[in-house]
Order: C-alpha cells, then sequence, then structure tokens
C-alpha cells in the first residue's frame, strides 16, 4: 500500500468510517481515567485528548484507513462515559459494578466502499444498549456486556467478555487483553451476508450464522504526572467463522493501532 492512501485521512468524506473511529475510542482511553468508579466529587472527572487509529475492516478490497481520533470521558458516581459508551452505574463498589449500557457502534458500510459491496444496500451503523458487569479481582479485571440493535437495523444481539489487567513500571503502565464477542445470526447476516436480490457473478447468496470473534491487544501508557498521559495501543481480531466465510470477506484476522495524548482535569 502506497504512502499516500495510508496517510489520507478520509473523515471529511465518509461519516462512516467517522462513526468507526469514535466507536473505537472507548477501547484505547487509558485506564487510569476510568479507575474513579466511586468518585467522590460530584462534579465527576473529565479526560479529553486526541489521537489517531489505523484500521481496517474485513472486506474485500478495503483500504486500511488513518482516521483521527477524539478521547472524551467523563466518571462519576453515577455515571461512566467514554465516547461512544454511556453507562449509568445501577450499583458500584470499588470492586464490583452492575450498569445499564448503550453504545453507538460504527459497523456496516456503504456500497461505494468497496468494488465487492457495489450493488449492496446499505448496512447502517446502530445504537446497542443492554447491561454491563465489571469485576475487579486481585489477579485481573474482568467485564461482560450483552447489547442489542436499539435502532433494529439488524436486530441482533452481541455478547462480550474480556480480561485485562495492567502492569505498573514506574510512570509506564502496560496492559494486555483477552476479549470474546459472540454474535449471532441476525448481526452476522445483516452486516456480513448477501440477500438473493444482491447475488451476482462473484458473489454468491450468503446467510450468516452465529459466531464467536476473538480479540487480543496490548496498551502501553506513559503518564508524566497525574493530568498527562499518552499512550499506543495496539490489537488483532480473529474473525469467526461464518464470517470468514463470508463472500465479502478476504481476511482472516483484522488489526488495528492507535495512539493518543489526554489530559485528565
Amino acid at each position: 500500500m502506497s504512502q499516500q492512501k495510508l496517510s489520507r485521512l478520509p473523515l471529511a468524506s465518509s461519516k462512516l468510517t467517522l462513526i468507526f473511529a469514535a466507536a473505537l475510542c472507548a477501547a484505547w482511553v487509558p485506564s487510569a481515567f476510568a479507575q474513579d468508579s466511586q468518585a467522590k466529587d460530584s462534579s465527576g472527572q473529565w479526560a479529553l485528548g486526541f489521537g489517531a487509529v489505523v484500521l481496517d475492516k474485513p472486506y474485500r478490497d478495503f483500504d486500511r484507513e488513518v482516521l483521527p481520533l477524539p478521547l472524551v470521558s467523563y466518571e462519576s458516581k453515577w455515571i461512566s462515559a467514554t465516547l461512544p459508551t454511556f453507562d449509568v452505574k445501577l450499583y458500584s463498589t470499588e470492586a464490583l459494578s452492575f450498569r445499564l449500557r448503550t453504545r453507538w457502534s460504527g459497523d456496516g458500510y456503504e456500497a461505494k466502499d468497496s468494488p465487492v459491496l457495489s450493488g449492496m444496500d446499505e448496512r447502517k451503523s446502530s445504537l446497542w444498549a443492554g447491561s454491563a458487569v465489571t469485576w475487579k479481582t486481585g489477579f485481573a479485571n474482568l467485564s461482560g456486556e450483552v447489547l442489542s440493535d436499539a435502532m433494529g437495523n439488524s436486530k441482533g444481539t452481541r455478547a462480550k467478555l474480556q480480561i485485562d489487567r495492567r502492569f505498573a513500571a514506574g510512570k509506564f503502565g502496560f496492559t494486555p487483553r483477552l476479549a470474546a464477542e459472540w454474535v449471532d445470526d441476525k448481526y452476522v447476516d445483516y452486516y456480513y451476508g448477501v440477500r438473493q436480490s444482491e447475488a451476482q457473478a462473484g458473489r454468491a447468496f450468503y446467510e450468516g450464522k452465529a459466531t464467536t470473534n476473538v480479540q487480543v491487544g496490548l496498551r502501553m501508557d506513559y503518564s508524566p504526572s497525574r493530568h498527562h498521559s499518552v499512550f499506543v495501543d495496539v490489537g488483532a481480531t480473529r474473525f469467526g467463522s461464518s464470517v470468514e466465510d463470508s463472500p465479502l470477506v478476504d481476511k482472516t484476522t483484522g488489526t488495528t493501532l492507535a495512539l493518543g495524548y489526554a489530559y485528565r482535569f
């Protein structure tokens, strides 16, 4: 891929890529900015920052993209919000938190995004809503969520389990993570399926089935003071078999790279 392709910023030409970049930032805000689950200050804690992310989707002939990455985070006793995720804490202690969650997800595409999608109907992004739990143990942090498509675009459901742990080394931090996300047949069929009316030579009819995607990643952060932090995050997703089998897909694994700076007020 040419340097020109890697350096272009498609933000101005594609609202879907902007949405997808915003959806990714929740995973990359340094964990130090989300630790105050029991914030005593009624005004809450804010963190703002900026960065960039290099990403690709699994669809065939999709160019890797470099996108700006806005970082916005707010944490209080009852609210935890990291753009584009918004949580209401139903019950929280230092170790355990039960939450209602909404998240805007940038899944989907437009037919113009790739030659293989020509003639396909648009697959829209959605607001997902459901419940989540976080549990901080002495060994690691565990989290889980179950979300449904609140806008009814895919009518799908997704569930995710994640384990991560931050290892501190002076002003540096290293946080490896492992996650598995199950997506149901409606989700896979909507985003990776091919309808009868969309089938053509080289793009056969395809009906998606439920599958599980496995994600691994490592975030590295450096905090010279309480207010400042910079970070780099690398991640990879191994797509489930029913995503891999889609005639729209030519990748078994997707990778991401993000870096940025955040200021905590």
